[in-house]
């Protein structure tokens, strides 16, 4: 398997993770966790916002729940934000829709994740492709990511 941004960023910073890979036209989040046998809260999805200066936010959730809007516009000081196109994601991020990782974006942005993570050993992230999850550490992660912890999430 090729390494990608994500895993080169993790091998260079010498942390600690492992790789799971799964059949890579499954993207629901929540399906994602059920092939891997793993907990929903474990699985967190990467999204990406912005704002009407277009400002772009990171914030990642579990599959288990949804990030809640207002909370998330409250932690970057922003009015209000939204989802970003679809279109949107590549160009700015390098990552395609279902396999986006809060690390080795094209441009680094500071990732606010919610606080939940901090509740397990290990969760995971999008390793950078469809079909390939990195199980780590929270604490680890933010050690090599700007990662904030704050509660985002309403469950549904």
């Amino acid at each position: 398997m090729d390494k990608t941004n994500a895993m080169r960023l993790l091998d260079q910073s010498r942390i600690a993770y492992f790789i799971r890979e799964y059949p890579a036209e499954t993207v629901d989040g929540r399906k994602v966790a059920e092939v891997l046998g793993e907990d929903p809260d474990h699985v967190f999805k990467t999204l990406v916002t912005k704002n009407q200066a277009t400002q772009y936010f990171v914030f990642c959730v579990p599959v288990s729940a949804e990030l809640d809007l207002k909370k998330a516009a409250k932690a970057v000081g922003a009015k209000s934000i939204e989802m970003i196109h679809q279109k949107e994601l590549l160009p700015l991020t390098g990552y395609v829709h279902g396999g986006c990782s809060p690390l080795g974006m094209k441009k680094k942005f500071i990732t606010y994740m919610d606080e939940s993570a901090l509740l397990y050993e290990r969760i995971y992230v999008s390793g950078g492709k469809r079909g390939l999850q990195i199980g780590i550490n929270p604490e680890d992660l933010a050690k090599i990511a700007d990662i904030k912890f704050i509660d985002l999430t309403s469950f549904s």
